[in-house]
């Protein structure tokens, strides 16, 4: 028999396409979708740059490559790396050098200044300074005994070597002390104390210079801070945290209970002397 529904098929089809339509529709309005923006490359390479330094690959003072360098290497063009380095110089990552040059900070040098002169002012302060580097540096032990590289080790092994030297020059001592705990704090594997460290600048170099020239200048001194060192390092070699973390709070602790002795005065002298 003839079929006499000749418009039945595209009514049909006419329905579908209407639902097809209308599901599309739906799907433009779903909340759990949404648009993803365009990104220049310029914006893409800061991104790069800043995954870089958040993961510690670079680090505080650590000077980049030219822009021609980095503009070859991360096939993009000069104009999107210096795009980049521009958003990291406003958000205060970057600093340009002397020369041209760019290189990682972690705040602006103000901080420091002001925090120079806030602990420069008062011998309470650097005792505040000094209790706090001890539980940060305490902190920072425990996590080079568990997550030091051999090769980092090896460096705060070679910084230890430097400083046991008899022949080396006693002037280089709150240097080479400074030196030694740097190495340990680069074996934290923590980019966020790195900075940390980035952002108090000076201050600990001079806090350490203060320590091993006028709070604790003696020869038996030096004697005892090379032997809170040792205890450092081989409880580090050893990937003891606690023992490493206890031989850095003791080391410090000696420190620390040395303030007692001082008179009250100002610490004018106490900083960047150098001596």
């Amino acid at each position: 028999m003839p079929d006499d529904r000749p418009n039945s098929q595209p009514t049909t089809r006419r329905a579908k396409d209407g639902r097809g339509a209308a599901s599309d529709l739906a799907a433009t309005q779903d909340p759990r979708f949404h648009e993803i923006p365009r990104e220049r490359v310029a914006d893409r390479v800061a991104q790069e740059l800043l995954r870089l330094i958040a993961g510690g690959s670079l680090v505080p003072g650590e000077r980049l490559p030219g822009e021609r360098q980095l503009a070859q290497m991360m096939n993009v063009s000069r104009v999107s790396v210096r795009a980049a380095l521009q958003q990291l110089k406003a958000q205060g990552l970057v600093s340009a050098t002397q020369g041209g040059s760019t290189r990682i900070i972690a705040s602006s040098e103000s901080l420091d200044r002001g925090l120079g002169r806030l602990v420069r002012a008062d011998l309470r302060n650097l005792l505040d300074l000094a209790e706090l580097r001890a539980q940060l540096e305490a902190w920072a032990a425990r996590r080079a005994a568990r997550l030091g590289k051999p090769e980092q080790i090896e460096e705060i092994a070679r910084l230890f070597e430097v400083m046991a030297d008899p022949a080396r020059d006693p002037k280089h001592k709150a240097e080479d002390d400074f030196a030694f705990h740097m190495a340990i704090a680069r074996a934290s594997d923590s980019p966020v104390y790195l900075h940390l460290l980035s952002v108090l600048g000076d201050i600990f170099s001079e806090n350490c210079a203060f320590h091993r020239f006028e709070l604790c200048p003696t020869p038996a001194d030096d004697r005892r801070f090379l032997a809170e060192h040792r205890a450092v390092l081989e409880a580090i070699r050893a990937g003891d945290e606690a023992a490493a973390a206890r031989a850095m709070m003791d080391h410090l602790s000696s420190v620390i209970a040395a303030y007692s002795a001082l008179p009250e005065r100002t610490a004018s002298a106490a900083g960047g002397n150098g001596r």
